[in-house]
């Protein structure tokens, strides 16, 4: 930054009053409404799907996942235990 407008502190504190007061805003839309009157702004909007992506839900991904681990531990099968020798008493 020059000298002549002083630290980048007081630069920077500046900047951020006039962001948080509107300044900013004002400024912007002062000069998109001259633009616009004088006839230099379209205003068509192009938006190219070909780079949008789905959520993980949206791509048809099952409800809670693989990966959460109190549903492998519900899903977990294993033959249930019996004392040895319980299989012949009977």
């Amino acid at each position: 930054m020059p000298a002549c407008y002083g630290t980048w502190q007081t630069i920077y504190g500046l900047f951020r009053r006039w962001q948080r007061d509107g300044t900013w805003t004002r400024i912007l839309t002062r000069l998109q409404a001259r633009a616009d009157a004088a006839g230099l702004i379209c205003w068509d909007v192009s938006v190219d799907t070909t780079i949008a992506r789905a959520h993980q839900h949206a791509a048809g991904a099952r409800k809670g996942g693989t990966g959460n681990a109190k549903n492998r531990a519900e899903s977990t099968s294993s033959p249930p235990t019996t004392p040895l020798g319980a299989h012949e008493a009977g």
